[in-house]
């Protein structure tokens, strides 16, 4: 709801997973809105002494436990992901103050900048023709969007117990209207379910932000196929 052209939104939470930064790339895409991720890159030895010295103040830390299961789960942003970039990257360890201070200037202009028809350092997020068809109006339209979800989810089980678990060569196909589903490796029904309800859960915060989601069945498979692929593809 807070998305606007007018409105810098600054996300200083635990996005360190991409499928999360891909969601706030989509809702950007979807508001058509500038978007970037500003990274910063400190060694996990740092980051585990500053928690310990917090807690040896007293101060919120975590646990040893889950310190280290977030730093085994973290991915680093990478450039060539479209969801990453632009990326603004702050070793905070080696970088001067001078160093810092320019990176920091480098991205609040980037997202302030005013524009204007020279400009070419700056990218404003098109929607895509799936996220500019009509907004859902009313519960059967939501039922649609389920029942669609529903059915790529259940070809894909199909298809790997069909398969006895093998991946097929040229991916899995729901039909010749739509593109091909290529994972790479095996998917469980509980993690297909999961992916399911994080993309309806998109696909509402999307509507929320102004952008309609798709409004028929076919648009909303053609959706949810390329999320699929971008969380679980090869490429």
């Amino acid at each position: 709801r807070s998305l606007s052209k007018d409105t810098v939104i600054i996300v200083d939470s635990l996005n360190n997973i991409k499928g999360y930064r891909y969601e706030l790339w989509c809702l950007a895409r979807a508001a058509g809105i500038r978007y970037c991720v500003f990274y910063c890159d400190v060694e996990d030895d740092d980051c585990r002494k500053w928690n310990q010295e917090r807690r040896e103040k007293g101060e919120d830390n975590y646990d040893d436990v889950i310190f280290e299961d977030l730093v085994r789960r973290f991915e680093k942003p990478e450039r060539r992901n479209r969801w990453d970039s632009p990326l603004f990257e702050l070793k905070s360890a080696s970088s001067s103050l001078s160093d810092s201070a320019s990176i920091v200037d480098d991205a609040v202009s980037y997202i302030t900048k005013k524009l204007d028809s020279k400009t070419r350092d700056v990218k404003i997020l098109q929607p895509s023709i799936a996220t500019q068809t009509k907004r859902f109006s009313d519960a059967n339209s939501l039922h649609e969007l389920d029942k669609a979800t529903q059915e790529v989810t259940n070809a894909i089980a199909e298809a790997q117990s069909r398969d006895l678990g093998m991946l097929p060569a040229n991916g899995i196909s729901i039909g010749k209207d739509f593109p091909p589903i290529n994972l790479s490796r095996s998917v469980g029904l509980p993690e297909l379910r999961r992916l399911r309800r994080t993309f309806m859960k998109l696909t509402g915060q999307t509507s929320l932000s102004g952008k309609p989601p798709p409004s028929d069945s076919d648009s909303a498979k053609r959706m949810f196929i390329d999320y699929l692929n971008r969380e679980l593809g090869t490429s």
